[in-house]
């Protein structure tokens, strides 16, 4: 026997991999005629290795050489596989299995191709054959009902689940795949009991304990969950796995504290993608300490990953999405894939707050169309979710002549939502209506939150609650109509909404876009904001007669204004934004920057956080530096919610396009910032322009680019204009259909009230 093999074989037995794979290759250099068990050990010593590409170079020389030998081709196989080159791994599956038809192990690999590719008919059928040959093989079982499951036939997955543990009471992977579906049949308490069994009969399979902990998590308990994993946590303290669930569930209530066992998981396993992403994820949402730094090092972090690796499934995409968002790195954010691409991956993985991020991509009516289909595509997996665990209804109320409204938000607290929506609640129609709220944020109660749970009928807060339970608690409140006011931001749960937990649904205020549900009746605008092309909207329009939002209370004289003009003070004019900038894109900071450039000597003011940031300031002075604007022009303020007062040094605000500002429009404005629109087709295109046009200036709104430069230009001139601006403005509001909030809850009350008795009409012709 060749020396070299001798001494693979000898450091083999030793346990010296990387030296045996150097003696074959040696040896094979040596002499290619080597027998066909020295290619086989060489290709499966790489591929346990992990060094899949010189596996599959060596896997084609090897069956080259020995073109008959049937595990050689089935070694290729999987190496192809594992390289995602599926159409080639068949091909040498096929290859063995013409070779002799006898061996499974090809057809076992080319049903778990199917399932890698997600052809699942066919998965199913090569398993069903397998399972009949050999009925008593637990893998084959549990890989048919993988099969079935990913077919949506649930039921039919569950039998095949029992039957591979029943063959193999200790099968981890079954256990988990038979609460999966469970879980996904909405069946959690049988879930539950079914990890509890294996947990009993594993109990140091740390899998199991962490599918314990994300089914708590799954269903909304999470301090269920912190505490279950903190009970678990001496026996696994030293596992990655516990810190990264700790940190994804404490994060939700206690950023620092999460960000802690984050860091923690990182350092345990700091080459496993998904703990560096979360830890990346949550220092981009960290608001507290310094914001720009936390930034920062999530943007770096983000570098180094993908300097190491391609990503391409949904949640780490999803994360550096956000990330690049953050920081203005549109090459890196192009990298991630185009329009059509990204959000189908995000809205096929069910991932609709991603969704939000698409709006200030969208550059043609093809675009607009196509993220209208994303959020159906999103829509319909919610949808079919919720027919398998149907609601419970109530019988029907007695009359006693009111109708009964519901809110649903978790942002009913210190928050733009509660700001804008404050007019309803400080003046209900108690004749006509019986107000309900449903909130399910996970911080402390504030003073806005409780002066709205004094004015309504009943204010339901449930921060750990699963969508389907919560929808049962808005159905036994027997509503007429309820209005969700959230979307998918933070904290909020849009899928209650495909329960149809109230005969009559509509989305207001928290989300520009239509939702994605047709469970969803209406989407209330304006005259101004609805799109003139209905194709973008999913809903019935539900207008209201003028605006469809109100300042509200919290706009009042407590943010001072500086007298006279910043030009006055300072000797030169100041555009700025305090608009996020994930409204943000190439084309909008180059136009900014052309105005900058065409206006002498002016500035331009970054009124955000990521301001801290060194990477986003470098970023966007790069960006006007190639229309000709020096870094001294260009500002930056980071600051999080202190930013009014700066608005005191703005003559001029620049609002992003496609997606415009809507709080910050009105925030501009209140102090006394005229401000210039860009106005499109869709309804996030229009914020800005129902604004301005219900205060009378509607001048400011173009409708191209060009006109959005010439407007810029004419404001620039017209310094007495800007000086009556800024001295009558807060009048002007107070005057217009945004300032009479009274008013504005008149109208909304009766918009209600109309929808509804026209509900019960049709309710009364069907009946008849």
């Amino acid at each position: 026997m060749n020396q070299r093999l001798v001494g693979a074989d000898a450091a083999l037995k030793a346990g010296q991999r990387e030296a045996a794979i150097a003696e074959i290759i040696a040896a094979i250099a040596e002499d290619p005629g080597q027998p066909a068990q020295a290619y086989r050990v060489l290709i499966h010593q790489l591929y346990l290795t992990n060094r899949l590409q010189e596996g599959a170079d060596w896997s084609s020389r090897a069956v080259a050489r020995h073109p008959k030998d049937i595990e050689l081709w089935n070694l290729r196989g999987v190496l192809l596989r594992r390289l995602g080159r599926f159409q080639e791994a068949l091909e040498a599956l096929d290859q063995a299995t013409r070779l002799d038809p006898r061996p499974l192990a090809p057809v076992v690999n080319r049903g778990n191709i199917y399932l890698d590719m997600g052809d699942m008919p066919k998965a199913e059928a090569v398993f069903t054959r397998l399972v009949r040959q050999e009925p008593r093989n637990a893998e084959h079982q549990r890989q048919l009902g993988r099969a079935l499951q990913r077919q949506g036939k649930r039921e039919a997955a569950i039998v095949r689940f029992r039957q591979a543990l029943a063959l193999r009471k200790d099968y981890v992977d079954a256990w988990l795949d038979l609460a999966g579906a469970l879980h996904d049949l909405h069946r959690d308490k049988q879930a539950q009991e079914t990890l509890d069994k294996a947990v009993a009969v594993l109990p140091h399979e740390s899998r199991l304990h962490e599918a314990k902990s994300v089914l708590f998590r799954r269903r909304g308990e999470l301090r269920r969950a912190e505490a279950y994993l903190q009970e678990i946590r001496p026996r696994f303290e030293a596992a990655a796995w516990l810190h990264y669930q700790l940190g994804g569930v404490v994060s939700e209530y206690d950023r620092e504290r999460g960000n802690l066992h984050l860091r923690r998981a990182v350092e345990l396993d700091p080459d496993r993608l998904e703990h560096r992403m979360a830890l990346v994820e949550s220092l981009e949402r960290t608001r507290s300490g310094d914001e720009g730094a936390n930034i920062e090092e999530a943007y770096q972090m983000l570098k180094a990953t993908m300097a190491r690796e391609t990503l391409t499934t949904p949640a780490p995409v999803k994360i550096a999405n956000e990330v690049l968002i953050r920081v203005c790195d549109f090459e890196a954010l192009d990298s991630l894939g185009t329009f059509h691409d990204v959000g189908r991956l995000w809205a096929e993985s069910g991932r609709h707050t991603a969704l939000l991020k698409q709006l200030a991509r969208v550059r043609s009516a093809e675009d607009r169309l196509e993220l209208v289909e994303q959020h159906r595509i999103w829509g319909r997996q919610i949808e079919a979710v919720a027919p398998e665990q149907p609601l419970r209804r109530p019988p029907r109320r007695a009359k006693d002549g009111k109708i009964r409204l519901g809110f649903m938000s978790s942002d009913l607290r210190q928050h733009p939502v509660a700001y804008f929506s404050l007019p309803l609640f400080d003046h209900i129609d108690r004749e006509r209506f019986d107000v309900y709220c449903y909130s399910y944020f996970q911080g402390q109660e504030d003073r806005v939150q409780r002066y709205i749970a004094e004015q309504v009928a009943a204010f339901r807060w449930n921060p750990d609650i699963a969508p389907r339970d919560a929808a049962q608690v808005i159905a036994d409140d027997q509503l007429d109509m309820l209005i969700e006011l959230g979307g998918s931001t933070h904290m909020n749960k849009l899928e209650v909404m495909a329960w149809r937990a109230a005969p009559l649904q509509a989305s207001w205020l928290g989300y520009p876009h239509s939702a994605g549900l047709s469970t969803i009746d209406y989407f209330i605008c304006d005259p101004f904001s609805v799109p003139p092309n209905r194709e973008l909207m999913i809903e019935q329009p539900l207008m209201m007669p003028h605006s469809w939002l109100a300042l509200g209370r919290v706009f009042s004289a407590h943010h001072p204004l500086t007298d006279g003009l910043p030009e006055d003070r300072n000797g030169f004019i100041t555009f700025g934004t305090a608009n996020n900038p994930h409204k943000y894109s190439p084309e909008v900071l180059r136009l900014w920057a052309r105005i900058v450039a065409r206006t002498p000597d002016s500035r331009f003011a970054f009124i955000r956080p990521e301001g801290g940031s060194a990477s986003f300031r470098k970023n966007v002075l790069a960006a006007f530096a190639a229309e000709g604007v020096g870094q001294e022009r260009v500002v930056f303020h980071p600051v999080r919610g202190q930013h009014m007062p700066y608005y005191n040094e703005v003559d001029i605000t620049l609002d992003p396009f496609p997606l415009t500002g809507g709080t910050t429009t009105t925030e501009s404005l209140w102090m006394g910032v005229p401000l210039v629109s860009l106005v499109g087709e869709a309804f996030f295109e229009r914020l800005s322009y129902s604004i301005l046009s219900n205060i009378g200036l509607g001048d400011l709104c173009a409708a191209d680019l060009e006109q959005y430069v010439e407007i810029a230009m004419r404001l620039v001139a017209e310094r007495e204009r800007r000086r009556d601006l800024r001295s009558s403005l807060r009048e002007r509001m107070r005057d217009s259909p945004l300032g009479r909030d009274a008013e504005f809850a008149r109208d909304f009350y009766d918009m209600v009230a109309a929808a509804v008795a026209e509900a019960r009409a049709r309710d009364v012709k069907v009946r008849a």
